[in-house]
């Protein structure tokens, strides 16, 4: 049997190839310098454009772009009313701006157990944790793939909460034939260079419904309007004058990083694409590997992956995670870990989170490890990926 390179052997390639990482074109580097060269880099009307073309995208009513998808979701949690006392739903399989958003609005994030074969919260869990003090739930559609988003609205609208979908991962997936972005009551996507498409750093939130949109307007620009319909105070001046009329943030969007998000948005379609071909790859080729576990994808998700996590059985392999992922750096295959329970961070222990919260998510965390997977990936990547994995899983087999 072929030594794994970490033991001496051979590795599967010479370069290295990372978990993820951006596309970016000569068209997307041209809509940025014309920006640059422009008179507005930033409040200008790039802002609006991409807007306008996410809110296209996805069906929805109305787009607003921030800075960050952690800034798109505090400003959800906003719109939302979230205040000090309440409580909000979420899962623990996610990046820590899914409960912190909660946090930054002085309420308490509850951590819901996930379904140890999808890896998204489980709409029973969910369930389980409400009490009277609840207001929301922040769903999130881990890799890309869609929460089981029927059954969470209807518990929502039972319990009179806010359906709030964390959809950093999933911008490009649809659920019963509608698109991601016009499910939720509202819908936060996320713009990271590793994300489908990318502004550099950004995010934004789409609504159908008009009072959030409103309040995500203000909440996104320091609670300032120039609409005089809004305004409470003295009267109008002049064309300088605005009033502050709630306490909002800046979490606005430049143009030139609209200009790129608009670009790559021309491209979304290629992107999408590319990565269910790569998704379907990994799937035929792990599907009866021994000690890989593949995770599950729901019938009525159409995903567009993010991530692509295998998880590793660790009953039926002699080595340890760590163990199988320095052996995948030393074939030069980096991957990555989606993500730590985000109770477990020494800042949610200090505030009385205690690790056995969500057994499901906690086993699930022992095994996932994230392999590879963007659109710039040549077929030869893909396959020394796979050949990677392969070749370690034989190795390590009981």
């Amino acid at each position: 049997m072929e030594l794994p390179a970490i033991l001496g052997g051979k590795p599967v390639r010479e370069d290295k190839i990372y978990y993820g990482r951006q596309w970016i074109s000569e068209k997307d580097i041209e809509a940025v310098r014309e920006v640059l060269e422009g008179p507005f880099i930033t409040c200008g009307p790039k802002v609006k454009e991409a807007e306008e073309r996410l809110a296209s995208y996805t069906g929805a009513k109305h787009a607003v772009v921030v800075n960050s998808g952690t800034s798109a979701l505090h400003c959800a949690c906003i719109a939302a009313g979230i205040k000090e006392g309440d409580e909000v739903i979420t899962t623990p399989i996610t990046f820590a701006a899914s409960a912190n958003c909660v946090l930054y609005c002085g309420a308490k994030p509850v951590f819901a157990d996930i379904n140890p074969e999808t890896y998204n919260i489980d709409p029973a869990s969910i369930r389980a944790h409400i009490t009277d003090r609840t207001r929301a739930v922040i769903a999130v559609d881990f890799t890309g793939q869609v929460v089981q988003a029927d059954e969470i609205r209807a518990i929502c609208d039972e319990f009179g909460l806010v359906f709030i979908e964390d959809a950093a991962h999933s911008i490009g997936s649809s659920y019963n034939g509608k698109m991601v972005g016009n499910i939720a009551d509202m819908t936060c996507f996320s713009f990271h260079p590793v994300k489908t498409v990318t502004a550099g750093e950004g995010g934004a939130i789409l609504t159908n419904n008009d009072e959030y949109y409103k309040k995500l307007v203000l909440a996104h620009t320091h609670g300032i309007t120039h609409d005089e319909d809004e305004m409470e105070g003295a009267p109008h001046e002049g064309p300088w004058y605005y009033e502050q009329i709630s306490l909002g943030y800046n979490y606005r969007m430049t143009d030139f990083q609209a200009a790129l998000l608009i670009s790559q948005l021309d491209r979304i379609d290629e992107f999408v694409a590319r990565r269910k071909k790569i998704v379907a790859a990994y799937d035929e080729a792990f599907k009866d590997v021994p000690g890989i576990i593949v995770q599950k994808n729901i019938p009525e998700s159409d995903t567009s992956r993010h991530l692509y996590i295998i998880r590793l059985d660790l009953d039926k392999l002699t080595c340890t995670r760590r163990e199988f992922f320095d052996a995948m750096s030393a074939e030069n295959v980096q991957c990555q870990v989606h993500y730590v329970p985000v109770y477990w961070f020494p800042h949610y222990r200090h505030l009385g989170y205690e690790k056995g919260l969500c057994p499901n998510a906690e086993e699930v965390y022992k095994g996932i490890m994230s392999i590879p997977l963007y659109p710039a990936m040549t077929d030869k990547d893909i396959e020394d990926t796979i050949a990677a994995v392969k070749k370690l899983a034989a190795y390590y087999r009981k």
